[in-house]
């Protein structure tokens, strides 16, 4: 969990800079396991992704519209961009409706059982990022 926490500090601080719209370094310095990331994607109390997103889950029904869909996401974003976007989308899109997954400082409106604590832990996030990795189109 520590070095999850200085990634994303280091990334969203000092990396910034270099890289605005990726976090290119692992959050627990190994890939995910993309089975593990398609069941928390699609799981209506882990990730929540779908209540946003549609995807190719045709098993799913009630799939939202009201973010991109995440069919051929490998394609259109690296890694590190789906990490950033996983980990605080508001550093792309300041007026983003997308929860910040892994950041636990600076937010409004948290439950009180989610104080300090991410969403996601940071081996869900690569995960979810190895998942998304194999949706080529």
């Amino acid at each position: 969990m520590r070095l999850a926490a200085a990634v994303v500090a280091a990334w969203l601080t000092v990396g910034v800079a270099q890289a605005a719209d990726s976090i290119p370094q692992s959050l627990t310095g190994a890939k995910g396991d993309p089975a593990r990331g398609r069941t928390i994607v699609t799981n209506r109390h882990v990730g929540l992704c779908l209540l946003c997103h549609s995807g190719p889950f045709p098993e799913e029904r009630f799939q939202g519209t009201l973010a991109p869909d995440l069919k051929g996401a490998g394609t259109r974003w690296s890694e590190g961009q789906l990490r950033l976007r996983i980990v605080d989308s508001s550093r792309i899109n300041p007026a983003t409706i997308m929860p910040a997954y892994h950041r636990t400082e600076g937010l409004v409106r948290v439950a009180p059982a989610w104080r300090g604590k991410p969403v996601l832990t940071a081996e869900q996030i690569e995960d979810v990022v190895a998942f998304l990795m194999t949706l080529k189109d």
